[in-house]
């Protein structure tokens, strides 16, 4: 879907032509972020950064819609420190859906600012209160924070916001979905008007475009990827799998060639941990991270993930936003996500800003019906796998299907026939069990 479409307003393009430019040096930046970011070892800027970074320096508003993966962060960043100054106070605040994306994008901070006496601390909930405390009150120039700890701090009166002159909101989508509207409302209530706001989304729903419209003026729309695609460079993989049967088949994928970094996402937390409890017993390296986990234990396993200390991370989607890890060879949704947006953001942990990678699904029968939302929301069908094995029919669908075709006049008078149970999808096993529906 372009912008055009949704009815958003390009204005008119910033002094430095996005078409112009092909290097960070081509930004006209500093040669402080020039260094830093050549430290950090970003060649070339992302589609993104070519289109907002320019904006941004110009002190216009940006509207992003953007994927994970894309180089946001430096995206808002670069132009955010480009634009601030040191022993100012509290000059930018970025909030954030999850403490591991606030932590990631507070690090992308001080790595951005490295050569500067710029200071970022990043603030959220689980961790002690002393070390956000201490900065909130030493001014430190650059916040990232998730909305819920940031309010405590404002309602205990150690915020003052009245030079921040730069707002970002990261992953609004995600943050709206997780509830937090009430308190991103009255952090703006706190917020000088005369500020410059940059807000990213990896979709646009009708409560993400409202807000955009009414916390920006004369924004910059872009659109570095169509809401709901998956970024280029992922090969995606759909296995067809007995429920009994996905553990070993799992099982026998990572232990192929090439499975050198592995996230795998599961739907619960009881299931995330009681997986890699099993890979374990394999001997297999891996390590579980999920909201019922203390703040500790799940930056120890990102980090033991990100050092490749274990090889194998087992997650629910409290990682499918903010985990940044460089070099996830394989991604791995166990359970088909219920929601398509969730399949777009899991993937998007491979084959991040240019890079290849893998996306693997486990798709059992009662998968399909979530299966055919997937390929609605993506605009294509995919085609599953099938190793007899591990396959829950033992044959392709359309083997099924064509071999009932061929077969005597059904005598069901829902064209079953004579079919053994395993043969049946999950609408004519529906339709038998329930005649009069």
């Amino acid at each position: 879907m372009c912008v055009e479409a949704l009815g958003f307003g390009m204005t008119s393009a910033p002094s430095r032509d996005p078409v112009d430019i092909a290097r960070f040096t081509d930004m006209k930046l500093s040669d402080e972020r020039l260094a830093a970011i050549e430290a950090l070892g970003w060649e070339m800027p992302t589609p993104i950064q070519v289109k907002a970074i320019p904006a941004g320096l110009d002190g216009a508003d940006v509207v992003g819609i953007a994927q994970t993966g894309t180089g946001k962060t430096g995206a808002f960043m670069i132009p955010a420190l480009e634009r601030i100054r040191a022993g100012e106070g509290l000059q930018v605040l970025a909030l954030c859906p999850t403490r591991e994306l606030a932590q990631q994008v507070s690090d992308d901070s001080v790595a951005l600012a490295k050569g500067t006496s710029i200071r970022s601390e990043a603030i959220f909930g689980g961790v002690g209160y002393g070390p956000q405390i201490k900065a909130l009150e030493d001014g430190f120039e650059v916040i990232v924070a998730t909305p819920g700890r940031f309010i405590d701090h404002m309602q205990s009166g150690r915020v003052d916001l009245s030079k921040v002159g730069y707002l970002v909101l990261d992953e609004a989508d995600r943050m709206l979905d997780m509830g937090f509207r009430p308190q991103i409302e009255d952090v703006l209530r706190g917020m000088p008007r005369k500020r410059q706001t940059m807000l990213f989304s990896a979709t646009m729903p009708h409560g993400v475009h409202d807000l955009a419209l009414r916390l920006t003026q004369d924004a910059v729309w872009i659109e570095a990827t169509p809401s709901g695609t998956t970024a280029e460079g992922i090969a995606e993989f759909f296995y067809s799998v007995k429920p009994e049967k996905k553990p070993d088949l799992l099982l026998k994928l990572v232990m192929e060639p090439g499975w050198d970094q592995v996230l795998i996402f599961t739907r619960t937390k009881a299931g995330a941990d009681v997986l890699e409890g099993r890979l374990r017993r394999e001997g297999i390296q891996a390590d579980v991270m999920h909201s019922n986990r203390q703040m500790k234990h799940r930056t120890r396993a990102l980090e033991r993930f990100a050092t490749g200390k274990v090889r194998i991370l087992v997650a629910t989607d409290v990682a499918q936003r903010g985990l940044d890890v460089e070099g996830i060879s394989h991604v791995v949704n166990y359970d088909v996500p219920l929601d398509p947006e969730d399949y777009v953001h899991r993937i998007g942990r491979t084959g991040r800003a240019g890079a290849t990678g893998n996306a693997v699904t486990l798709v059992t029968a009662s998968d399909l019906g979530v299966l055919k939302s997937l390929e609605h929301r993506l605009g294509r069908s995919v085609d599953k796998i099938h190793l007899p094995e591990f396959d829950y029919a033992g044959t392709p669908q359309t083997e099924s299907r064509s071999a009932a075709r061929r077969g005597r006049k059904s005598r069901s008078p829902h064209g079953m026939g004579s079919k053994a149970a395993a043969e049946l999808t999950p609408e004519e096993l529906e339709a038998l069990l329930n005649p009069g529906s």
